[in-house]
C-alpha cells in the first residue's frame, strides 16, 4: 500500500505565490489542498484535516488572525499546528499571531518556499 502523504492546507489569496509553495511542497512529498480566502480556509481545514496550514493574514472575507482564532476555538481544529505566512511583519502582528496559538510566524519577504518546507517538517516531527 502506498505511504500516506501528509497533508498541508495553504490558506492564501495570492495565487501565484500559493502556487509556488504547493509545487515546493507537492516536490517534497506533501499532498497539498489550497484556499484562496478565510473562509474556503475554514471550510477546507474542517473538510480536510490536514497536518498543517499555512495560512495568510489579509485575505477577503475573514483575514488569518480570525481564522485562527476560529481553528483553535474549534474542538476539530484546535490541535492543527499553523504556521502564519504573510507579509504583516510588525512585532505586534507576530506576537498576536503566536499569542492566538500559531506555532511559527513567518515574513513572506524572510522566507523561501524550501525554509518554510523545513520549518514545517520541523514542526510534524518530519525527516
Amino acid at each position: 500500500m502506498a505511504e500516506k502523504k501528509v497533508k498541508v492546507l495553504i490558506v492564501d489569496d495570492d495565487a501565484f505565490l500559493s502556487g509556488i509553495y504547493a509545487t515546493k511542497l507537492e516536490i517534497e512529498g506533501f499532498e497539498v489542498v489550497s484556499a484562496r480566502d478565510g473562509e474556503d480556509g475554514l471550510k477546507a481545514a474542517m473538510k480536510e484535516k490536514p497536518a498543517m496550514i499555512l495560512l495568510d493574514v489579509l485575505m477577503p472575507k475573514l483575514d488569518g488572525f480570525e481564522v485562527l482564532k476560529r481553528l483553535k476555538a474549534d474542538s476539530e481544529t484546535k490541535d492543527i499546528p499553523v504556521i502564519m505566512l504573510t507579509n504583516l511583519g510588525q512585532k505586534e502582528d507576530i506576537e498576536k499571531g503566536l499569542a492566538d496559538g500559531a506555532v511559527d510566524y513567518l515574513i513572506k519577504a524572510h522566507f523561501v518556499p524550501a525554509e518554510a518546507v523545513e520549518k514545517i517538517k520541523k514542526v510534524l516531527n518530519l525527516p
